[in-house]
């Protein structure tokens, strides 16, 4: 790859949030409103979101409890956004959307969410096992495979073909689960970027884990993954954001400390060789 030109991205404090969650995804403030997210994002000088929570399912999987809203809650919730966003009409743009996986076989389903909403995200947070009857899901607590992690790169080439994400959220979440970042890392990093490049769809810098570590609540930053990154900085188009991932009031409160931690734990080489976008998802 050819040498990159550095930018001064490690003051860039990004002002719109495309990774929005609701009470209704079961795991959530639950005492935070819609209305109540809308307020303070404004009150922090946003001018542009989208809600993207996680989506409803059609076909009844495992990983659903306190994880989701059910699929009779959708109407509610686009309606619901969409009153914020006549009602806010002045002061901040509002888009609907969702956080989806990709599962083979959900595709249908997926391109329906696509087409009634603004903004999709795919948060690949599980994949089917061997013989498609149960999930596979990423977390620290449970070991990640070779074939684990190969397959959720997989997924994530085959959603972008489809045209299904807008934005693919912590497109490094895989390493949960893995003791190091080793050769099958790098490949199934590059597997991302490149088709991510290839298809014009940012890669989201997910400010979760950051928030956490913020108030003690993790003792490390897992992911953002800084080897990810580093590999994701050589690839001259690739389009990259931030997304708050906000399920409490307190992410929104910190995000410019989380910009902070996460673009310290990346580094600021890496971070000034990111091409990070617009609210148009157009390289700035």
């Amino acid at each position: 790859m050819e040498e990159k030109e550095l930018k001064n991205n490690i003051n860039y404090i990004q002002k719109f949030n495309y990774h929005t969650h609701t009470k209704r995804c079961g795991h959530a403030d639950n005492n935070m409103t819609d209305d109540d997210y809308v307020k303070l994002l404004i009150k922090k000088g946003f001018t542009k979101i989208a809600f993207t929570d996680h989506c409803p399912q059609k076909e009844k999987i495992d990983f659903r409890k306190n994880i989701r809203m059910e699929y009779s809650e959708k109407d509610e919730y686009l309606k619901s956004i969409k009153l914020l966003k006549e009602k806010y009409k002045d002061k901040i743009q509002i888009e609907t959307g969702f956080e989806v996986e990709y599962l083979p076989g959900q595709e249908d389903n997926l391109l329906e969410l696509k087409n009634e909403t603004d903004k999709i995200i795919l948060g690949q947070h599980f994949v089917y096992d061997d013989k498609k009857t149960d999930l596979l899901v990423f977390r620290k607590s449970d070991y990640a495979d070779d074939e684990k992690i190969l397959k959720y790169a997989e997924y994530v080439k085959t959603a972008i073909e489809k045209k299904i994400p807008d934005i693919i959220a912590h497109p490094d979440l895989f390493v949960l689960g893995r003791e190091k970042f080793g050769k099958i890392e790098e490949k199934v990093t590059h597997m991302i970027c490149s088709i991510a490049e290839e298809y014009g769809i940012p890669l989201e810098i997910n400010l979760s884990d950051p928030n956490m570590y913020l108030l003690g609540k993790k003792d490390k930053i897992y992911y953002p993954c800084k080897e990810f990154w580093k590999i994701a900085s050589e690839y001259k188009n690739l389009k990259v954001v931030y997304g708050i991932d906000a399920h409490f009031e307190y992410q929104i409160v910190n995000y410019e400390k989380a910009i902070e931690v996460v673009n310290k734990h990346i580094g600021k080489d890496i971070i000034n060789k990111l091409n990070f976008c617009n609210d148009k998802l157009n390289i700035v």
